[in-house]
């Protein structure tokens, strides 16, 4: 998972890209960059490390131009070196730069045909850097640099590609093209504000980078959909590919994206509010007479959603933990032992709100089960009588494929187990998880009944299809085993 933005401006946007990527450093904190344009050269400047590591006022001084993208990084294809921070650039055709969020699941035969058949090069491991050049080679064989070049190349991408992807690109002579996989599966919104009597365009992950840049959310990019804002700040837009099955990913809304964003015209917000609704009637349907005295959220995410199982159990909802906000988000981090050991770094229990109590922790979904083992003891230590643990998705019990970093069934503690094994290995007292089928309902609510998501790191089921072989393939790439060999 990674963040993206880009803007057409009328003054410097560099400026702007820093603050749209601080607001989107939940979404990757490996690496970042922003690369700008002026219309007569492009200067991109990247490197390791969160936003404000990688970026002084020197190297910013650096980014001139109207027109620019960044992005900040979340590994999981590639490794974790400096040369895999983007936007990545090729000089062929035009100069492009590609900020990419999502996973290809043919990199490696798209990697092939790019080698042989386009005759580009490639110089890492990145599918980012694959994407890029398969879109500049598009490109190129168009006869033309226009705005519907840029949508037949985008139409020889989505033709080629496979898997989930939002991407924003910019192209010298022409402006920003941004465009999202046909099922919609990455979330890529479009935003726009007046300045001086003109438009200024700004594409992003999510919705509250375009507040906080000062933008008004017009709409989500639609499946399939390519937008090209030009030089000259005109707005175009085409479907680039066959109509697909929208599924946008339903873990964005779980854990990934922040409650202040708005994505599909859903709020995250609201939605976690309404899967602790569902949840907390489960709660009840299954104990009646539960014995919970307090409802303690595992912070930051599960936060809405405890405090509405609180409501609908008619129990008292306190924070019980105390976050360090210097700590970055354990899910993202990479290796297991790094995760481990951030979690006594990251959280403290208050013992006032444990001792003697019958505490139910609410989490927003449980992956490996290694921080909620400790989290669990944490409480214990703390003085609960007894610890409960609801989490407000179901059992994640398959990879995610799609750019979330759940790449190999045997690191996921529910793969092939029970609910009743999972709580015995997580050490509390009652493990109670949401259903599927209300997650769902939750998250599309009353405006959008029926609405469907990709849920395959919990139903198996993967819209894209998978090649044989594929899931071996990504255990031996993607593991935490493989990830700490690359490193050593």
């Amino acid at each position: 998972m990674c963040g993206i933005v880009g803007i057409v401006g009328i003054h410097d946007v560099a400026a702007r890209l820093y603050d749209g990527l601080t607001v989107l450093q939940h979404r990757g904190q490996d690496a970042a960059g922003i690369a700008t344009s002026n219309g007569r050269q492009m200067r991109v400047e990247k490197g390791n490390g969160l936003v404000s590591d990688v970026f002084d006022e020197n190297s910013m001084s650096l980014l001139h131009g109207n027109i620019g993208i960044a992005h900040c990084r979340y590994p999981t294809a590639g490794s974790e070196g400096s040369d895999e921070a983007q936007p990545f650039y090729v000089n062929s055709p035009y100069g492009i730069a590609l900020a990419h969020n999502g996973n290809l699941i043919n990199t490696e035969t798209l990697r092939k045909e790019v080698f042989e058949q386009d005759r580009r090069s490639v110089n890492t491991q990145s599918d980012s850097e694959v994407l890029l050049n398969v879109f500049a080679h598009e490109l190129a064989i168009q006869s033309e640099l226009s705005p519907e070049a840029a949508f037949r190349a985008v139409e020889g991408v989505n033709k080629r590609a496979k898997g989930g992807y939002a991407v924003i690109c910019m192209v010298m002579g022409l402006g920003l093209v941004a465009f999202r996989d046909p099922n919609a599966i990455r979330p890529l919104v479009l935003g726009r504000r007046e300045l001086e009597g003109q438009f200024e365009y700004a594409v992003a992950s999510e919705s509250v980078a375009l507040d906080v840049l000062g933008f008004e959310r017009m709409r989500d990019i639609e499946p399939g959909e390519a937008v090209v804002i030009t030089n000259d700040g005109r707005l175009l837009h085409q479907h680039c590919a066959a109509q697909g099955l929208m599924r946008p990913c339903i873990f964005e809304y779980v854990y990934f994206a922040r409650p202040d964003s708005m994505m599909d015209n859903i709020s995250v917000h609201k939605a976690r509010m309404r899967m602790g609704v569902t949840l907390g009637e489960k709660i009840l349907r299954e104990r009646p007479d539960h014995d919970i005295d307090v409802v303690i959220p595992i912070p930051d995410t599960s936060r809405d959603a405890a405090l509405e199982i609180a409501n609908v159990l008619g129990v008292k909802y306190r924070e019980g933990f105390i976050k360090n906000r210097y700590v970055g988000r354990t899910f993202i981090m990479p290796g297991q032992q790094e995760r481990s050991k951030s979690v006594r770094r990251k959280l403290n229990p208050i013992p006032l709100e444990f001792k003697g109590r019958v505490v139910l922790l609410v989490d927003d979904s449980i992956v490996r089960g290694t921080t909620s083992k400790q989290i669990v003891q944490m409480a214990r230590d703390a003085g609960a009588k007894k610890v409960y643990l609801a989490s407000a998705a179901p059992p994640v019990r398959y990879p995610n494929i799609y750019g979330i970093d759940m790449p190999t069934p045997t690191e996921l503690i529910a793969h092939d187990r029970s609910e009743a094994e999972v709580e015995r290995l997580i050490g509390c007292d009652w493990l109670i998880y949401q259903d599927l089928a209300d997650m769902e309902v939750a998250v599309a609510g009353p405006k959008h009944p029926g609405m469907k998501f990709d849920t395959s790191c919990f139903s198996g089921e993967y819209v894209t299809g998978v090649g044989e072989g594929y899931f071996e393939q990504l255990q031996s790439q993607r593991s935490d085993d493989a990830k700490t060999k690359r490193r050593a």
